[in-house]
């Protein structure tokens, strides 16, 4: 179908510029023979036109009248015209979208089932990918941008290219035999992605949520729960004087089976004070992915490899509950 649609656009245009030839072509006939007393061949005519029109101009035929002149400024802006008003609309664009869609892959695998639907790809969602094969979960993420997507296919892993506020994109992605679906767009396209998914299918859905106001918005439109890691790193203020003499991993927020996000306080005595993330080795060391830092009250949601830990951070964690309690040992100082 949208071959289709390419061939139409390819005819149209050159429809319109062999219209525009051969009117041009009659009309310098004409205006040679009348104001400049030349007879020149039909064939020469359409040879001028089209010289004219793509602004070669090898200058052997010509218009020494003004409204000759008139005339080849005329051909010559149309052109210019045809060249970038109408063959990248008709024919290039369309051909590099054919070529984009062509590449990258537009739908899931149809025996793929019980799989996760991440819509949008961030820091988050890369942590996340390690978990979910460790826990070989099947997975699926879907986003509409290219340079993200030929990463991720690169790696092999599963992604549909798309939007997926739209329904198609969604019922391509396997939805109706997925097991769960995850909003990590901006809180307004999350709400299209919930109402939208809602529509077909009444499937788990999580929202990860930028703007905790915003919460609410999210509920309504359908979602399942809700989640923001800046409240996740609010709540352990209330819990920091009673965490330490606990033995289980307080305040952890479920994602979905086995797989937890939790905030996590640096006391004075932990081994990770002063280091870089890079340096702290936290993800061989323990098994878990810091998606987020908050230090100085600045919370950075994608943390990089260069960002020290002081004593007055806070991480954001996901993993396992065993990876997590690993972690929490080297927050409080155990090696």
């Amino acid at each position: 179908m949208f071959k289709l649609k390419i061939n139409k656009s390819i005819f149209a245009y050159v429809s319109i510029f062999t219209f525009f030839v051969l009117i041009y072509s009659i009309l310098f006939q004409h205006l040679m023979y009348t104001y400049e007393n030349k007879d020149f061949s039909f064939v020469t005519s359409v040879y001028w036109v089209i010289v004219s029109m793509t602004t070669v101009g090898y200058g052997d035929i010509y218009f020494t009248t003004p409204i000759g002149q008139l005339f080849s400024a005329l051909v010559a802006l149309s052109g210019v015209m045809m060249i970038f008003a109408l063959l990248f609309p008709l024919v290039v664009t369309p051909w590099l979208e054919r070529r984009i869609l062509k590449e990258l892959p537009t739908r899931a695998p149809l025996d793929l089932k019980e799989h996760i639907i991440i819509c949008g790809y961030n820091q988050l969602v890369e942590t996340l990918i390690s978990e979910l094969d460790d826990e070989k979960i099947p997975f699926l993420i879907v986003d509409d941008d290219e340079k993200s997507l030929r990463k991720l296919k690169s790696r092999k892993i599963l992604c549909v290219f798309g939007d997926a506020t739209d329904k198609n994109t969604l019922l391509d992605s396997n939805i109706h035999s997925a097991r769960m679906l995850i909003a990590n767009k901006s809180d307004e396209m999350n709400a299209s992605i919930v109402l939208t998914a809602r529509e077909i299918s009444s499937i788990e859905i999580i929202s990860i949520v930028e703007n905790t106001a915003k919460s609410k918005y999210l509920r309504y439109a359908g979602s399942d729960r809700v989640i923001s890691p800046k409240t996740l790193f609010g709540t352990y203020l209330g819990r920091k004087a009673v965490d330490p003499l606990t033995d289980h991993l307080a305040g952890a927020t479920g994602i979905f089976e086995n797989i937890s996000i939790v905030e996590l306080p640096i006391y004075p005595r932990s081994v990770l004070i002063g280091k870089k993330l890079v340096e702290a080795n936290i993800r061989r060391r323990t098994g878990a992915n810091i998606v987020g830092l908050w230090t100085g009250g600045t919370l950075s949601l994608n943390p990089h490899p260069s960002d020290s830990i002081k004593e007055n951070s806070v991480l954001l964690a996901v993993g396992t509950e065993n990876q997590l309690e690993a972690l929490k040992e080297l927050t409080r100082g155990v090696l």
